[in-house]
């Protein structure tokens, strides 16, 4: 692997957002022995914690908050890492290389790395900001939430992606009566194949929960008190004690435009994870990235994501040439069930059912022009352990022996 020179003068570090790959560029930094300074600036007044459990165990109150954090205060003091938790970032001043904060201080870097990860999309209605009406995307939000559950009560839950249908099982669990609307014809309809979305609607009936989809919002109605009280939907009103909107994410990219960086659909950034301006990188759910496996420019949502973009950031500021080249891959927990994704399906031009739904253990199989794209796996571990592999190194099964769940995946070659 080549090398290429630190950047002059790179004494002080600094970290914008404080999540999964803020933390993990701080580890991968100290370990690979940066010795200089490093800040780390997050506008949640907690250290950098999992975002994962929050619509699972930490809803459920499963899961305490200090088993939450990624790392714990000591942890950040015995690295010398100044931790600025509870402070936004209002403005990055390109040719001061100094940040502008919410407190009126400033705080200069050498090299900056923005990690500012994503933030719920809103719907246009009016009532979507009265009390009672919930998104679920930090821990705050998860307490607020969990405030208002409570058996017998009932929850509506608009969209049938990851979210909303991890927080319908959680809420299921607490004792609540949930429905959730879905305005596509099936739930994750953009993530997975038809047998995995069937499976989990299945589930989720066999649950107790109410999903409806063709759904379409046209209103939410308030009560007297000014709470959330019923949805108008096309089918007629849906009364509710509490509402969560769960209908995806856009990325927080406003201070990179601001401070003319390139955005579309996400911070862009080159395959080492850097924006045109040499001293800043992007990593996480806020970036757009070139896929060098997919050939196509991405941005993905995932822990997994935000993880290994702030490690090939590490070696790049520690003069490693590193590429970000990695097969995405993707999780949901609802109930006992693990769906686990590995690649990105988009494009594939035939799709192979491997294993039987009702055995509780499947995957779907993503081909185009008879490469392994991507794989769907329900409770099938030996699958998408093996699919990493696969994928990365372009596969080509034999559709025929793919169909056969007897034969190991890795023993399918055409």
């Amino acid at each position: 692997m080549g090398l290429f020179p630190m950047l002059a003068g790179m004494d002080h570090i600094v970290i914008v957002g404080a999540g999964q790959g803020a933390a993990q560029c701080v580890e991968g930094l100290r370990r690979k022995g940066y010795g200089g300074d490093l800040t780390v600036i997050g506008d949640e007044s907690v250290l950098p914690y999992q975002r994962p459990p929050l619509s699972k165990k930490y809803l459920a109150g499963e899961l305490p908050i200090e088993r939450m954090l990624l790392r714990h205060e000591t942890f950040y003091a015995e690295q010398r890492v100044e931790m600025r938790t509870g402070r936004r970032v209002m403005r990055i001043d390109r040719d001061r290389r100094c940040l502008h904060l919410d407190d009126g201080s400033l705080q200069a870097y050498d090299a900056l790395v923005i990690a500012t990860g994503s933030r719920p999309r809103s719907l246009p209605l009016t009532g979507v900001d009265a009390p009672g009406v919930h998104v679920l995307r930090t821990m705050a939000d998860a307490d607020a939430l969990r405030i208002e559950a409570a058996v017998g009560k009932q929850a509506v839950i608009i969209g049938g992606g990851y979210i909303g249908l991890e927080t319908a099982a959680t809420l299921r669990q607490l004792g609540m009566e949930v429905t959730v609307l879905e305005a596509a014809d099936r739930v994750m309809n953009r993530v997975v194949a038809e047998p995995v979305s069937t499976y989990y609607q299945h589930e989720h009936a066999r649950h107790g929960v109410t999903i409806r989809c063709g759904a379409r919002v046209s209103g939410l109605r308030t009560g007297a008190n000014g709470r959330i009280a019923a949805v108008l939907t096309d089918e007629g009103e849906l009364a509710t004690d509490l509402l969560l909107v769960g209908v995806g994410v856009v990325p927080n990219e406003e201070l990179a435009r601001e401070a003319g960086l390139a955005c579309d659909n996400g911070i862009l950034v080159d395959e080492h994870c850097r924006t045109a301006d040499p001293r800043i990188y992007a990593i996480g759910d806020c970036s757009n990235h070139p896929s060098v496996h997919y050939d196509r420019r991405i941005r993905l949502e995932s822990v997994d994501n935000a993880f290994e973009q702030a490690a090939t950031v590490a070696a790049n500021l520690m003069g490693v040439d590193t590429v970000h080249n990695r097969v995405p891959w993707f999780w949901s927990d609802q109930y006992h069930h693990k769906l686990l994704i590995v690649g990105l399906s988009g494009g594939h031009d035939r799709m192979v059912l491997r294993g039987d739904p009702a055995s509780h253990s499947f995957s779907c199989c993503y081909l185009r022009e008879g490469e392994l794209i991507a794989i769907d796996t329900v409770n099938n571990a030996k699958d998408q352990m093996a699919a990493r592999k696969l994928i990365a190194a372009r596969f080509r099964p034999d559709p025929a022996k793919l169909a056969d769940s007897s034969i190991a995946l890795k023993d399918c070659g055409g």
